[in-house]
């Protein structure tokens, strides 16, 4: 085993075997991959392998994409067939919101450049009469994916790993991760066989690495736990069942080709051909979290029982679609941790916190995702950033209030969504609320909508009591649309007011701030009591992130930012005070999200309404355009609270946005 090493793969699957490949593929030849069992002994060696080119996501449709592109060059490059079996992918709409989701989804296969046919209920049974489509709309045609056996694609990438010069170890356990301030110390046991289970030996390794990677699937939570992070990755159970041959399938493959993967999203499952017979998988109502801690030590290629009546519903709908399937029996059964997060998104980019750390982590689709996983991520780590827009799947996009009791149950519903119609507006429910404001229980006594954004419970709308906001929900004009249009009328031609606290918030001070700040975003510094609205760049001169900074004293700076990235630009913003304090001088950062409230007040009469709310000497001149010029920032009182006022506005219309301490906004709204 190599002891210095450029970088360091934890995990022997399918993921963390692609990422070892393309690594070598960008020339980081000299990279290690560490498996504590044997390849494939995670969540691989059961998955069904399907590959999917649908998703609603730009950045996982070109990693989809890629990855059914790349599997069909394996054979050429290491001599292994990698079973890929291009029998296409059916989508099948029983409603007409379910084409208009597909619709959707189209113009996202468009910009990738992913072919699809529309079918007729006509056209399919047509080409697959044993479909029965009579309730059918309709449905959508993937002609070049299908699925594959996920055993010969992460032996065929090993190969290619091997031949490109990386180093697989199996059996080699990491114990602890230690960085030293320019490499990691990689440390563990070489693991043994010993009744049955696999337990560490006296044999100790250690690995030097410029970098690390984690792609430790269901193992996640130890992971996080040795690095002394929090990963939202925890396994949720996934059934599939394989029936015995079907006469009429039989029958109908003597003439014909093999069937499409079969997906009846209406009814939660997705059907493919094995053997003569059906492999069902539905992702059903119900499923368990599992191993929210740590995986045991004696469950290694082990399943679950079985738990045939939380899924009757899926099979019974089965037998509706596939009528053949009626009389044939089970003949195999699986029951399997797969990984999933809160979003459904697997999580890839740097970990949060720390240096030349990558993780690779909650893959609920790993076989589909892991050759465009590790191109991508190659590109990150050699490059300084992918081609694509990865920010999707950061692992930054959860913070620190993040718990596993969290992350558990949103994974549970995140599986029961798979198949649930995506809609633009679509708000989950598990886990709610969870991070209020103060004044949430008013706007919600006052019919708010909620959407959440980092877990901050945010409002959408307002409409009247009783208004049912699932139910509104569509791909053209949803229900809430006449509710938002008197909202932009009032702001447009009165006054409204934005609850706007999720906003990310910092404040940067010492002799050193105004240096870095300069050196750190692209627009001029606002002078004392001004405001500039700012991009933080990356080194190749793409946008990191946008601020609105205030210069609130000659070294003190209020930065605001978007709320759903609060951890992204905290550690961004963190690691490069840390890396230029030496050059620009001392800088104290501090994150003061929790600690600040934020109202917006937007409208040609919001000087009117804060005037009967300021206390100053001069109220009639403290908000007037000489006092408070556009793009200031004041310290004003309003009523009994304190509130530095920013003289800004993201509706396009005169306003302010108020912020103020959370101790202060009962009493201000009460005064």
């Amino acid at each position: 085993m190599r002891s210095h090493v450029r970088a360091v793969v934890v995990g022997g699957g399918a993921v963390g075997t692609a990422i070892a490949y393309h690594l070598a593929k960008a020339g980081w030849t000299d990279t290690v991959l560490l498996e504590r069992d044997e390849l494939t002994s995670g969540s691989t060696w059961h998955a069904a392998g399907l590959l999917p080119l649908f998703n609603m996501g730009y950045a996982t449709s070109h990693i989809h994409d890629y990855s059914v592109k790349h599997y069909k060059t394996l054979e050429a490059e290491t001599g292994l067939n990698a079973g890929f079996a291009v029998v296409g992918n059916l989508r099948m709409a029983q409603t007409r919101a379910r084409m208009d989701e597909y619709q959707l989804y189209a113009s996202t296969a468009e910009s990738v450049g992913i072919p699809y046919e529309w079918l007729t209920p006509a056209g399919v049974k047509e080409r697959w009469p044993l479909v029965r489509t009579d309730d059918l709309i309709g449905a959508l045609f993937h002609p070049t994916d299908g699925y594959i056996n996920p055993a010969d694609v992460t032996q065929a990438m090993a190969k290619g790993a091997r031949q490109t010069g990386v180093e697989i170890v199996r059996r080699a356990q990491v114990d602890s991760y230690f960085w030293t301030g320019s490499e990691w110390v990689v440390r563990g046991h070489v693991m043994v066989e010993r009744g049955g289970n696999l337990v560490p030996s006296e044999e100790t390794f250690e690995i030097a690495a410029q970098h690390v990677v984690t792609a430790t699937g269901n193992h996640a939570q130890r992971t996080a736990r040795l690095l002394g992070i929090r990963i939202p990755a925890i396994p949720v159970e996934h059934q599939y069942i394989v029936t015995e041959p079907d006469p009429a399938l039989v029958a109908f493959r003597k003439e014909h080709g093999e069937h499409p993967v079969l997906r009846d999203a209406d009814a939660k499952w997705y059907v493919r051909e094995e053997r003569g017979g059906w492999i069902l998988g539905p992702y059903e109502e119900g499923a368990p979290a599992r191993f929210d801690y740590a995986v045991p030590d004696s469950f290694r290629a082990d399943l679950f029982p079985l738990d045939l009546e939380r899924i009757e519903t899926e099979y019974l709908s089965m037998i509706h679609r596939i009528p053949s399937a009626e009389s044939v029996g089970l003949k195999d059964d699986f029951n399997g941790p797969i990984c999933y997060t809160p979003d459904g998104n697997p999580l890839v980019g740097p970990a949060p916190g720390l240096r030349n750390l990558w993780l690779a982590e909650g893959f609920s689709f790993g076989i589909t995702a892991a050759g465009g996983v590790g191109h991508y991520l190659a590109q990150m780590m050699v490059d300084g950033e992918a081609e694509i827009d990865m920010a999707s799947l950061d692992p930054r996009r959860f913070g620190p209030w993040m718990t596993t009791e969290y992350a558990a149950r949103k994974n549970e519903e995140a599986y029961s969504h798979v198949f649930v119609l995506h809609h633009p507006d679509e708000e989950r429910e598990a886990c709610r609320p969870l991070r209020t404001a103060p004044c949430y229980d008013r706007m919600k006594a006052k019919g708010a909508q909620f959407g959440v954004v980092n877990g901050w419970e945010r409002p959408n709308y307002f409409a009247p009591q009783g208004f049912d906001d699932h139910a509104s929900r569509s791909f053209r004009r949803g229900g809430w649309w006449p509710y938002a249009v008197e909202e932009a009328r009032a702001i447009r031609e009165n006054v409204g007011m934005i609850d706007a606290s999720a906003f990310a918030k910092h404040v940067l001070k010492g002799p050193g701030a105004t240096a870095f700040l300069d050196w750190f975003t692209c627009n001029k510094l606002p002078k004392t009591g001004r405001i500039s609205l700012t991009y933080a760049l990356t080194d190749a001169g793409t946008v990191r992130t946008e601020y609105t900074i205030a210069r609130v004293a000659d070294d003190t700076y209020y930065l605001v930012s978007a709320g759903a990235w609060a951890a992204y630009d905290h550690d961004f913003l963190s690691k490069a005070v840390e890396d230029k304090l030496p050059e620009f001088g001392p800088m104290h950062l501090a994150d003061v999200t929790t600690q600040f409230g934020v109202f917006a007040v937007a409208g040609p009469a919001s000087r009117d309404l804060l005037a009967k709310l300021i206390r100053d000497p001069e109220p009639a001149t403290a908000l007037g355009n000489k006092r408070f010029p556009w793009l200031a920032v004041r310290n004003v009182e309003m009523l009994m609270c304190p509130v530095t006022a920013l003289r800004v506005a993201y509706t396009g219309e005169l306003g302010w946005e108020l912020h103020h301490r959370w101790r202060c906004r009962t009493t201000s709204s009460t005064g």
